[in-house]
C-alpha cells in the first residue's frame, strides 16, 4: 500500500471521523477539555468517543483533534492528516516557562523549536531545523494584538521525557540553551509538518515555571490554569484558523 492509502485508512480509524467531515483547517490539542469546550460552543459532535483520539467539526468547517500527548501522538496525527491534506494545522498547546520572567498565563508563538525529543530524527537529520509556517503565525499573533493580550516569541524545547523536574543537570543543560519554554509536541508538529508539506503553528500557554520548586505543575495548579484561561486560549485559535481562510495571505509550500 502507499503512504495515502494508508493515511486515508488509519485517519478515521485512530479518531472515529470520516474523511469527509474533516475541515481545511485543523486545530490540534491533547486536552479532553479543550475538545469538549469547542464541542459544547458549536454544538457539533465529538467523534470517536472511544478511539484513540477523538475529533469534531464545526460548521465553519473548523476541525479540532485531540491527538493525545508526547512527540509519538504528535508525529502521529501529523502524518495521518496528509489523508485530508489541510491548509493548516495550529498546535493549542500548554508549556512550562524557562525564564525567570515567565508568567503563568503567558501566550507562547514559538519561531522555532529544539529537537530535543529524537522522534523528529525519524523524518530529517538533527541539524534541520524545526519551524513553523510564517504566515500562519503572522496571522495567529494579529489575532492576538487584536484583543490587546501580551505574548511572547522566541524557541521552545521539545523533550520526550514527562518527568524531568528533579534533574538538575538537565535543568542546567536547559539554562544553556536559552530557550523560552518547554512542552512535548512542539518540534514534531514542526518537523513532521515540514515533511508533509502541511502548513503549521504553535500558539502555546504556560501553565508552569517548572525551573523553580514552587513552580512545578500540580493538579490543582493546572486546573486554575485551565479555569482562567483556556476558553482565551481556544478563541485565539478559533478566530485564527476560521478567518485565515478569508483574510489571510496564501500560504505556499517549497520544495526542496
Amino acid at each position: 500500500m502507499e503512504k495515502l492509502d494508508i493515511v486515508r485508512n488509519w485517519l478515521p480509524r485512530y479518531t472515529g471521523m470520516p474523511l469527509e467531515e474533516f475541515g481545511d483547517y485543523i486545530l490540534l490539542t491533547n486536552f479532553r477539555d479543550y475538545l469538549e469546550r469547542f464541542a459544547a460552543r458549536f454544538q457539533c459532535a465529538i467523534r470517536g468517543t472511544g478511539s484513540y483520539m477523538q475529533a469534531a467539526t464545526n460548521d465553519d468547517g473548523l476541525t479540532m483533534v485531540n491527538f493525545g500527548i508526547g512527540t509519538s501522538n504528535a508525529a502521529t496525527i501529523m502524518d495521518l492528516l496528509v489523508a485530508v491534506d489541510p491548509k493548516g494545522v495550529l498546535l493549542l498547546g500548554k508549556c512550562g516557562g524557562l525564564k525567570s520572567s515567565s508568567e503563568i498565563g503567558h501566550f507562547v508563538l514559538p519561531i522555532a523549536a529544539i529537537r530535543g525529543e529524537g522522534t523528529g530524527n525519524d523524518y530529517y537529520p538533527p541539524e534541520v531545523p524545526a519551524l513553523p509556517s510564517f504566515k500562519l503565525h503572522k496571522f495567529v499573533s494579529q489575532k492576538i494584538a487584536a484583543r490587546g493580550l501580551d505574548y511572547r516569541t522566541g524557541v521552545v524545547y521539545t523533550t520526550n521525557r514527562r518527568v524531568w523536574e528533579h534533574d538538575d543537570e538537565f535543568i542546567d543543560h536547559l539554562r544553556s540553551l536559552t530557550a523560552l519554554a518547554i512542552d512535548m509536541e512542539t518540534a514534531t508538529v514542526f518537523i513532521v509538518g515540514h515533511h508533509n508539506e502541511i502548513a503549521r503553528g504553535a500558539l502555546l500557554l504556560v501553565s508552569d515555571v517548572p525551573i523553580t520548586p514552587e513552580g512545578v505543575k500540580t493538579e490543582e495548579s493546572d486546573t486554575a490554569v485551565t479555569r482562567d484561561w483556556a476558553d482565551i486560549h481556544l478563541d485565539l485559535g478559533i478566530e485564527a484558523m476560521t478567518e485565515i481562510a478569508t483574510q489571510g495571505e496564501p500560504i505556499k509550500h517549497f520544495t526542496f
